[in-house]
């Protein structure tokens, strides 16, 4: 990547910690002292988030399609003071009403602040040559779950629910909005000259001006169709989001019913996040030369495999199931961007985006409920139909066929 590339990452990829810290994180800190304080329970403090992610998921196609019109730039720039506005509000809130409304904000901020927007901001930006890009702000943005749990925590504990929820909210206005704004606008492409640049495999090639790599596209093959294509990919999506946040939920307790002493639990479940950084320097590294469908497809198996094991063998593998399953995670998240990319090209691709997340959002939203309702009818056995669902995901990404360059 060269030095205008690092750039552009770096401050995506930085903006983006905040975003996730602040937007996925949070509820789990303020859900018992704010119902506490507001005499709700914390299932309705989840609902509210739940919310949030299906608003998220109804507008991310039209902020996907605004990205495809100006760039990426104004969208994350707009969600900033979106984000500050849903979480000042939600400090302020004294009731039912006024949570449920904040939390609706927060999810038109989500649509247009998370990766879909932040990966359709570097793809019209640098055009096909984005994969690497786009596996950077991953990389960087990975570190959210540290920022996300430590910053709120001890904020919380300091200035309580309200003050966390102010706290994210300067932090949107006075870090994450000026970085965004640094990021480079369509106006003055980084990548407009012609110049030269190394691909993966070390074969030099030319760069197009941004407006010709938008326009590029890749067929996905001669016999199989865009539609069946884009279902297939909507089903990956959301099946993994459903798994993935399923677990980020309910990990500690499925841990514990297996038979793991819930302290230690704890600190085992808190490796998927390190785990999932590491997955994503694997596909930086040593994936990059593959097709980014051979290496979700690896990445697919992973959680099956651990969760096998772990069923099999029990509390002594719990370790190897949680990196496992934060190893194949982390390039799955990836893959939300890069295989968009690989398989139809930049044009159009923000709306496409939108439309691809949108049941992956609404995954998300149903996943805690539905994953802790059969953690609680069927204890560690819920390892099955997760390890089922991940079997699904790998049988769909063999149904799409790798067209060679």
């Amino acid at each position: 990547m060269t030095t205008s590339v690092y750039r552009a990452v770096s401050l995506v990829g930085i903006a983006q910690i905040i975003a996730y810290a602040a937007a996925n994180y949070l509820p789990a800190v303020i859900a018992t002292p704010a119902s506490q304080e507001l005499g709700l329970s914390t299932t309705t403090i989840f609902a509210g988030f739940s919310l949030s992610l299906t608003v998220a998921g109804l507008c991310g196609p039209f902020a996907g399609k605004l990205v495809d019109r100006v760039g990426g730039r104004p969208i994350l720039i707009l969600s900033n003071i979106v984000f500050a506005a849903g979480f000042s509000l939600l400090g302020f809130a004294q009731d039912i009403v006024q949570l449920f409304i904040a939390y609706a904000i927060l999810g038109l901020a989500m649509a247009a602040g998370l990766f879909e927007v932040a990966f359709a901001s570097i793809v019209r930006l640098f055009g096909k040559n984005s994969r690497n890009a786009i596996t950077g702000v991953s990389l960087i943005a990975g570190f959210a779950s540290v920022a996300g749990w430590t910053l709120s925590v001890y904020v919380q504990a300091r200035f309580g629910w309200r003050g966390v929820c102010w706290f994210w909210a300067g932090m949107h206005l006075l870090v994450a909005l000026p970085l965004n704004a640094l990021i480079p606008s369509l106006s003055k492409p980084v990548l407009s000259d012609q110049v030269k640049q190394a691909d993966p495999n070390g074969i030099t090639e030319k760069v197009q001006t941004n407006s010709n790599q938008n326009s590029d596209s890749h067929p996905v093959g001669k016999n199989q169709s865009a539609k069946y294509t884009t279902i297939l990919l909507a089903f990956i999506f959301a099946t993994s989001s459903f798994i993935g946040m399923g677990l980020m939920s309910h990990l500690p307790r499925l841990l514990e019913d297996i038979g793991v002493p819930l302290a230690i639990a704890f600190t085992i479940g808190a490796l998927v996040g390190p785990a999932q950084i590491i997955g994503r320097i694997l596909d930086f590294t040593f994936l990059r030369r593959m097709h980014p469908l051979i290496g979700t497809r690896i990445a697919a198996l992973a959680h099956p495999v651990g969760a096998i094991a772990l069923l099999i063998f029990g509390a002594p593998l719990a370790l190897t199931f949680v990196i496992l399953h934060g190893l194949g995670n982390g390039i799955l998240i990836i893959s939300r961007g890069t295989l968009p990319l690989a398989l139809f090209g930049a044009h159009g691709y923000g709306q496409r985006q939108g439309w691809l997340m949108m049941p992956s959002r609404f995954a998300q939203a149903a996943s805690p409920f539905l994953f802790g309702l059969a953690l609680t009818e069927w204890g560690s056995n819920v390892l099955w139909l997760s390890c089922a669902m991940a079997l699904g995901i790998f049988a769909a990404l063999c149904l799409i066929k790798i067209k060679p360059d």
